[in-house]
């Protein structure tokens, strides 16, 4: 006998609906893109347009011929035989490497590359430093006395080259310079009347030294001063209140910030101070006794006193070289530097 429990069993119950061929797909049935042969489809790399290389062409033609073409004259004139005698006749025989075993033999030549590279680091070294200590004191000036030296930055920068050295040698005359009188009014240093800057050549390249970082301050100044801009305060006054330094803060923030500029004004400083040339010649014509000559004024005077074209080509192609293996260390580094950016 049966139990009532007050529910009725439930005898044909309807089955649980099946998913149709119209169903959508899960993503886990979601049809991948296949070629005709049954393999997934791999995306092309697109092909690199070649508008970029025929935009760059025309001003990479005019490179290589306003740069390329005097290099390859100047390779050319120093395996030849090219003098004074060439002027006149018009042959220029060809005399392989005889010019530079000329140049290799002269006694001149070592005194000369040292003097020419130690003279190139002096003048990069003082460069880059007042040029740092430039832009610190910007960044902490006022707005007006920022102008103001700004001003005075862009100005000192325009003097046209041949002037600046001009009134720099006037400022340093023995007789009426206006270093002298006041160093001798000064009564600190002692009597400078008559003294001649330009007889020694220490006192020469010290001179010449301070000019040309006259002139080079500027463009260095101004480079660095925009890159200290582009740090934000927040990482200054964090280290501030992580109770670091100034040397620390600099060491730590401003340097790595600064490091791809620094390297790019310290290349562009090796090459023009390498290639001092108007402010020695024009002051020192490279004495006394040859203490103030350099590459480029050697290559000169072998080319144009000496009547030895030749020679003179020979040293300008050691010149280039020379300056290559310079400034490939720092172009690597400025490389890297960009790649880690």
């Amino acid at each position: 006998m049966a139990t009532d429990t007050g529910l009725e069993p439930e005898l044909n119950p309807e089955p649980a609906p099946t998913p149709t061929s119209t169903s959508m797909p899960t993503s886990a049935q979601a049809p991948t893109p296949a070629s005709t042969s049954g393999r997934p489809r791999v995306p092309r790399r697109p092909g690199r347009s070649a508008l970029p290389y025929a935009l760059l062409a025309p001003a990479g033609l005019i490179l290589a011929l306003v740069i390329g073409y005097p290099l390859v004259r100047l390779v050319i004139i120093s395996l030849q035989d090219y003098g004074l005698r060439a002027l006149f006749t018009g042959t220029t025989p060809w005399i392989g490497l005889a010019n530079y075993r000329a140049v290799w033999n002269d006694d001149q030549l070592v005194p000369v590359l040292v003097r020419t590279v130690g003279f190139c680091a002096a003048l990069v070294v003082g460069t880059l430093v007042i040029g740092m200590l430039t832009a610190l004191m910007m960044r902490a000036l006022g707005p007006g006395l920022r102008t103001a030296v700004t001003l005075s930055l862009i100005a000192a920068w325009a003097v046209p080259n041949v002037a600046a050295t001009l009134v720099w040698e006037w400022l340093f005359q023995p007789t009426y310079g206006v270093v002298n009188w006041l160093l001798t009014e000064a009564r600190v240093f002692g009597d400078f009347q008559q003294h001649n800057w330009l007889s020694q050549s220490l006192s020469a390249f010290g001179v010449v030294w301070t000019l040309v970082v006259w002139q080079s301050v500027p463009f260095v100044a101004l480079t660095l001063y925009a890159g200290l801009t582009q740090i934000p305060d927040e990482y200054y006054e964090a280290a501030e209140l992580d109770g670091a330094g100034y040397w620390s803060r600099f060491r730590v923030i401003t340097v790595p910030f600064l490091r791809p500029i620094l390297l790019l004004v310290g290349i562009m400083s090796v090459i023009w101070d390498f290639n001092v040339f108007n402010q020695i010649w024009i002051m020192t014509k490279g004495g006394p006794v040859n203490g103030t000559t350099t590459l480029g004024i050697w290559s000169f005077t072998k080319a144009f006193a000496g009547q030895s074209y030749g020679q003179g080509a020979a040293i300008a192609v050691v010149s280039v070289l020379l300056l290559l293996s310079l400034t490939v260390y720092y172009v690597r580094r400025l490389v890297r530097s960009g790649e880690e950016l």
